[in-house]
């Protein structure tokens, strides 16, 4: 029991995972499917007497998928670098204790940072998760990582189907401060501690990830991380106001006719 436990919770000495693989797609492809049916019995979820039940089962389960890394941590120091690596200062991390509070409070400024956080920072860890390098499906960390990555997604568009949540340019504003705010930290903490490497500002993955395509420079290379976050925002909010302009267009029409 010993010895499985210990293999369960390490990591392996070769890579057993890659990208774009069935193990990679797999758990991408069981989001959608519960995105769909979110949106299919949005309804009856939205009268439903359990409704609060679930939305406090759903705040306790992120919370727990965000721990259990922690806590796998402390069981078993020599998986970690310590506070080099593996001090909570993550878009991930954050988004995902923002959904919790969100859902079980029903909080529209949290549901603001969280939709363009997760839309346009988590994104990326869904594409290439390359934590996952040593880390296949018969390890504990396997299952942690999606569970804790994709019911973030659920808890983000359970807000929008059952409680009509919906982004605002107020709510861009709020999101891009916010993710300045941790972005100034991340860099705090990478000066301080030699190594240290938060939302890979200081340097490259050491594993393979759409970040390799940046350019080595680094102010050349924050330039660049923030052009694109930028733009990832806009492209989260662009179904919105294009939603905004078609129903003032439509209001318009029956207006003057």
């Amino acid at each position: 029991m010993t010895d499985f436990l210990r293999y369960f919770f390490g990591v392996g000495e070769e890579p057993e995972f890659a990208i774009f693989t069935f193990a990679h797609l797999l758990p991408i492809l069981l989001l959608f499917v519960a995105l769909f049916l979110l949106y299919r019995y949005r309804e009856p979820l939205r009268s439903s007497r359990f409704e609060t039940n679930f939305r406090y089962i759903l705040g306790f389960a992120l919370i727990i998928c965000d721990m259990s890394y922690y806590w796998r941590l402390a069981a078993a120091p020599h998986l970690s670098n310590g506070a080099i690596e593996h001090l909570p200062i993550g878009v991930c991390q954050w988004s995902v204790i923002l959904c919790s509070f969100m859902v079980i409070g029903k909080s529209q400024k949290l549901f603001d940072i969280a939709y363009f956080w997760l839309l346009s920072g988590s994104l990326f860890a869904l594409l290439t998760p390359t934590v996952l390098t040593y880390c296949g499906p018969t390890r504990f960390r396997f299952y942690q990582f999606w569970l804790e990555h994709t019911l973030g997604y659920v808890a983000v568009f359970y807000m929008i189907f059952v409680h009509r949540m919906r982004p605002t340019l107020r709510s861009v504003l709020r999101a891009y401060i916010a993710l300045w705010a941790l972005t100034g930290v991340a860099f705090w903490v990478n000066g301080m501690l030699p190594g240290a490497n938060y939302l890979y500002v200081a340097r490259p993955e050491s594993a393979p990830s759409v970040l390799d395509i940046l350019p080595p420079n680094h102010a050349l290379r924050i330039a660049v991380i923030v052009a694109v976050i930028t733009l990832m925002f806009f492209l989260a909010y662009l179904p919105w106001y294009l939603k905004d302009r078609k129903r003032k267009a439509r209001a318009r029409h029956i207006k003057n006719a």
